[in-house]
C-alpha cells in the first residue's frame, strides 16, 4: 500500500511519538569511535595446503603490529599514537583519528608453530599464510557389549 511521504518508516511512531531506541547502538566507543567493530576486517581464503588471511590495518606501521602464538591461538595486536612525540605538534583542537590499541585472536590449532606462519605487511594489509596440519584422528566409536 502506498502512503504519503510525510510519514517516516513507521506510521504509528510518528502519530504517537514513541521513543526511538535505535540510537543506543550508536553510542560512541572510546577506541576508534562509533565504527570500532569494523576494524581488523579479515578475509580468509582456503587452499589445498594452507589458509591465506588478509587483515586490514590502515594507518599502522609494521613496527606497531605484534603477532603472538599461544596455545593454538594466534593473537594479533596493533598499537598506535600512544607515544608522547605527537604532543609536540601543537594544541589539539579536534581529534577524529583515534589512537590506542586493539587486538584480535584466531584459533589456528595446536599443531601450528611460529615457524610455520609466514607474515607480510604491505599497504596497510597484514597477509598471513597458515599451513594446514593434519590433526590426530580420534579413535572410531565402538560399542561395548554388555554380557549377561
Amino acid at each position: 500500500m502506498l502512503r504519503p511521504s510525510i510519514f517516516d518508516e513507521n506510521l504509528f511512531d510518528d502519530w504517537f511519538n514513541f521513543p526511538d531506541f535505535g540510537d543506543l547502538d550508536r553510542a560512541e566507543r572510546k577506541l576508534y569511535g562509533r565504527h570500532a567493530d569494523r576494524l581488523m576486517k579479515t578475509d580468509v581464503h582456503e587452499h589445498k595446503d594452507h589458509y591465506e588471511v588478509d587483515i586490514d590495518l590502515p594507518g599502522f606501521k609494521k613496527e606497531e603490529i605484534g603477532l603472538e602464538l599461544n596455545d593454538g591461538y594466534l593473537m594479533i595486536s596493533a598499537t598506535k599514537g600512544l607515544d608522547q612525540e605527537e604532543k609536540e605538534k601543537g594544541k589539539l583542537i579536534r581529534q577524529e583519528r583515534y589512537s590506542g590499541s586493539m587486538q584480535r585472536s584466531y584459533y589456528v590449532g595446536r599443531e601450528i608453530s611460529e615457524e610455520d606462519i609466514k607474515a607480510t605487511f604491505h599497504h596497510g594489509v597484514l597477509s598471513l599464510q597458515i599451513p594446514k596440519k593434519d590433526t590426530a584422528k580420534l579413535p572410531e566409536k565402538k560399542q561395548i557389549l554388555i554380557e549377561g
